[in-house]
């Protein structure tokens, strides 16, 4: 898995240093392309009921606009653990672990709400 990870973020960074991209994803600039594409992500669920979402998933045009905003989240966020020299697999592990701390089975099975009021 680690080196599927690190080829998927160095064929991104070769991408965007092909383009001389490099000098303008800053920390700031990177963080506010995550946040717009989550956002046109989130756009393409918007007025839905579950069921209409669940729908749009299963039809063949808006499953690849969906995809494609995903996989531009994803870049963003390569981009930025790049940038920060992180190992994202590593850490994606870390907060696993720190969740599973917060919502213990036992105790948050089945339900919604956040560690604070189980």
């Amino acid at each position: 898995m680690r080196n599927d990870w690190k080829s998927l973020r160095d064929e991104i960074v070769a991408f965007r240093d092909a383009r001389d991209w490099k000098q303008f994803h800053t920390p700031k600039n990177l963080v506010a392309g995550l946040a717009i594409e989550a956002a046109e992500l989130q756009e393409q669920f918007l007025w839905c009921t579950d069921a209409e979402c669940e729908a749009r998933i299963r039809d063949k045009a808006r499953r690849k606009a969906i995809a494609e905003e995903l996989a531009d989240v994803v870049n963003y966020a390569l981009l930025l653990a790049n940038h920060m020299d992180l190992d994202l697999p590593a850490e994606i592990r870390r907060k696993i672990r720190i969740n599973g701390r917060k919502y213990p089975v036992k105790k948050s099975k089945g339900l919604a709400k956040k560690y604070t009021e189980l």
